[in-house]
């Protein structure tokens, strides 16, 4: 289970960050990998309306949403955004991040295209308000609603809290801690008994990558896939996200990475190897498979197609063993 925190406050020790941290080790104390981008740090530029996401379904602007975030948001299995309230809203710095999100958007809606990992995620909200407002957290709410569905996540459960301004003031709260606890346990349920699957080749641009994608569309609910390579490159091979994209399927922002960095995420069941030969982990306990599939880097777009088609199969036949 992987867990994103967007912690909008520009308060370092603030109430937000407070609730952000007693999520987080709620989470972790069930297993799960967890990353925060404290958004107010991070160089973040705002949208620019560049219309670019639009047609061709990416943003321009290069940042750190460009370079990490929008990788950070398709790896999550759920997404925690904490804020306080800003004229009925978030803070300017979280707001930013989420118009940049409409490049999402538009992959999902004009292009699309389906991002692997929207079979499962989940997404929620925690907020304080220093006023007793009724309406208080109404914007807030149709902002992560908004957010939510442009990141293929469900937006699934929310916290708020009134009358807090000082520092301090969740911390001494009755039934915060509790209400936080209580919301992981009930978001992680969905994900504490999925099997755990590693799908492994070289580079990790191309057979993982496949694998570990119609892994989660076909039987995301019952897998949490990792991918990773023995010598993995800078960049997934544009032919395979083309070939997926035929199939509906989003890959433009998958990112090769190391078979320890997929390793570090959790002791997977079963290990599919895909040619990376006595370079591939053991691990003790775990089912292990060899797929002889041929590798299609540097090869044309038919063979890519074929070898795609051959994947998909083997995943199917994969699932039905579970």
């Amino acid at each position: 289970m992987r867990v994103l925190g967007l912690q909008g406050s520009p308060r370092k020790k603030g109430n937000s960050n407070f609730l952000m941290s007693t999520f987080m080790t709620e989470a972790q104390r069930l297993g799960a990998s967890t990353r925060v981008v404290e958004v107010c740090e991070r160089h973040i530029l705002p949208c620019k309306e560049y219309v670019v996401c639009e047609k061709k379904g990416y943003c321009p602007i290069d940042d750190d949403v460009k370079r990490e975030i929008y990788g950070l948001i398709r790896w999550a299995d759920i997404i925690v955004m904490t804020s306080p309230v800003f004229f009925y809203n978030v803070t300017a710095q979280l707001k930013a991040l989420i118009d940049r999100c409409q490049a999402l958007w538009a992959r999902k809606y004009r292009l699309k295209l389906k991002d692997p990992g929207a079979k499962m995620r989940k997404g929620c909200l925690l907020a304080v308000g220093a006023t007793q407002g009724k309406n208080l957290f109404e914007g807030l709410h149709l902002t992560a609603k908004y957010f939510f569905d442009a990141v293929d996540a469900t937006y699934a459960d929310s916290l708020t809290y009134w009358g807090i301004e000082k520092f301090g003031d969740m911390a001494k709260h009755p039934t915060a801690v509790k209400d936080v606890e209580t919301m992981v346990e009930k978001l992680s349920a969905p994900f504490l008994n999925r099997t755990k699957v590693l799908f492994a080749c070289r580079e990790n641009a191309c057979r993982s990558q496949m694998a570990g994608a119609f892994a989660n569309v076909i039987a995301g609910d019952r897998l949490e896939v990792y991918t990773g390579g023995s010598a993995p490159v800078e960049a997934v091979n544009p032919l395979m996200v083309k070939a997926m994209a035929e199939k509906g399927i989003d890959m433009a922002l998958s990112k090769p990475v190391a078979l320890d960095e997929a390793l570090a995420e959790g002791q997977p069941d079963i290990i599919v190897t895909m040619g990376c030969g006595e370079t591939c982990p053991a691990v003790a306990g775990a089912r292990r498979e060899e797929w002889a599939v041929q590798d299609p880097a540097g090869d044309s777009l038919t063979v890519m197609r074929e070898v795609r088609d051959e994947i998909e199969a083997k995943v199917v036949g994969l699932v039905d063993t579970l």
